[in-house]
């Protein structure tokens, strides 16, 4: 997921202890001697990759190899950095290309094809280069409004569960989203649109949606802290809006955060809402350490890994059988359909999209 998601990397790092690993540079400062290099593995990635030292620490004890992460800014800028370096890359491994950007890494040739060990495991419908294996699904996450049950609750009113509720009349002027143009979650809610009503009809869609009062602000930081009545940020700040785009993980966060830990989330999910990511992880192409990123490859399917993920990146499992935390099962919201688009239709269409949605939102 981008970096726009619900909480900092260095503020989750301070609350749970998560390692931020990042590397400062590439190799031409590292004076170390090659026998030390083959023994570290560099993980390139988005900003908001985090692991527990305990699961880092696990797969040096059984690979013999340490995790480098280098951090390249959203995935956006992440993914570009890789194009400008293709067949001479900063790592090893590339983690956090997600289904809106998949067509243009493959397109670039940024991977060696790799089939991970343990991928049997890994759920059939988010195999998206299943006969190639230039990536390896890592985790999804769902981009969906989100609502303040308080707000709803003294105004009596049923909070909107669709795509079809927010042009309601009795929404107007509740919601906040995010720029498509500069925002993940803001573009995955335009093709949640796209996916729910088609190329013929999402613009119509979004006509109703601007009648119907909707804001755009530039990003999720300024959406869901200084907007969003529903969260700690937006109440400090006296948010009036009442919902907001954000994710399917959001309501744990607000609980894991919350100082005393409430019994029941202040957020709720609008489950017909929702667009589903999927992240990726591949093998560079010119990796130094290939064998290294192999091995990596391999952990990040493992049951460890995928365990740990939640409570570090906010993401649920792609592993059959991978649990959950407690957090997430009581106060996590369960998207049984999620709109999707296919990578290469949002490869075709994408820009020509975002320019439409930006005539129609925002201009």
């Amino acid at each position: 997921m981008s970096t726009t998601r619900k909480i900092t990397v260095t503020a989750l790092a301070a609350a749970i202890g998560v390692s931020t690993l990042a590397a400062c540079g590439g190799e031409s400062g590292d004076s170390s001697s090659d026998a030390t290099k083959s023994k570290t593995v560099t993980l390139v990635s988005h900003d908001s990759f985090a692991a527990s030292d305990a699961v880092l620490k696990e797969f040096t004890r059984q690979t013999g190899y340490t995790v480098k992460v280098l951090k390249s800014g959203d995935a956006g800028a992440a993914l570009n950095k890789e194009i400008l370096t293709k067949g001479s890359p900063q790592g090893d491994v590339f983690f956090g290309v997600d289904n809106t950007l998949l067509s243009r890494a493959l397109d670039n040739g940024l991977f060696t094809p790799y089939e991970a060990k343990g991928l049997g495991q890994v759920r059939d419908e988010v195999q998206l280069d299943k006969d190639k294996h230039r990536v390896t699904p890592v985790d999804t996450g769902d981009i969906c409004v989100n609502y303040d049950k308080k707000y709803f609750a003294d105004k009596k009113l049923a909070p909107p569960q669709s795509f079809d509720d927010l042009i309601k009349p009795a929404y107007k002027n509740l919601l906040v989203t995010e720029n498509a143009a500069t925002s993940s979650p803001g573009l995955g809610f335009l093709l949640g649109s796209v996916g729910k009503y088609g190329d013929a009809g999402w613009q119509d869609y979004w006509k109703k949606l601007k009648a119907n009062g909707v804001k755009v602000v530039d990003g999720w930081e300024q959406a869901y802290n200084e907007e969003f009545s529903g969260s700690a940020g937006g109440k400090k700040a006296k948010a009036d809006r009442p919902l907001v785009v954000s994710y399917a993980s959001s309501p744990p966060v607000e609980v894991l955060f919350a100082k005393p830990q409430p019994k029941e989330a202040p957020t709720g999910v609008a489950t017909g809402t929702c667009f589903r990511q999927i992240e990726f992880a591949g093998l560079l192409d010119g990796a130094k350490n290939e064998e290294g990123g192999k091995a990596l490859l391999d952990f990040l399917v493992s049951r460890q890994f995928q365990e740990d993920m939640p409570l570090n990146m906010f993401v649920n499992p792609v592993v059959e059988g991978a649990k959950l935390p407690e957090l997430f099962t009581t106060f996590g919201a369960v998207v049984d359909k999620p709109e999707t688009v296919a990578p290469d239709t949002i490869a075709e269409n994408r820009e020509q999209w975002v320019q439409s949605w930006s005539s129609l939102v925002v201009k």
